[in-house]
């Protein structure tokens, strides 16, 4: 093997002696990889998930434990620092207004700046 085919180790930068397709150059680095890997992707998950809890527990205080529905101005959940860019999922009715989901709720914004939030049963 000439210099120009040296394969060295995603990890460590140690030159890989070996099959061809080896990436790592032991088993250590290749573990040492994939929790660093998994560390950089569980905290961003983790504080997605912050702000993902935090909208549903806002629209639970905004609507009250015993109703279905309501309107409210956006402003009241401006106050209340609702995220509005992180929702579960969302998709666009009938007349064209997207509805954006936080687990089990749901809100439309309207033009005059009023908010329609659902509790999804």
């Amino acid at each position: 093997m000439n210099n120009d085919n040296k394969r060295i180790c995603k990890m460590c930068t140690t030159v890989i002696k070996g099959r061809s397709d080896k990436i790592f150059c032991s088993v250590n680095c290749k573990s040492q990889y994939s929790r660093q890997l998994k560390k950089v992707s569980y905290s961003a998950m983790d504080r997605i998930n912050k702000i993902l809890h935090r909208n549903r527990s806002i629209l639970l205080e905004t609507l009250g434990k015993n109703k279905n529905q309501m309107k409210t101005f956006r402003e009241v959940l401006d106050n209340k620092k609702f995220n509005y860019g992180y929702m579960t999922h969302y998709h666009i009715n009938n007349q064209g207004k997207t509805i954006h989901y936080v687990y089990d709720f749901s809100w439309v914004i309207f033009s005059d700046q009023e908010v329609l939030i659902r509790r999804i049963r």
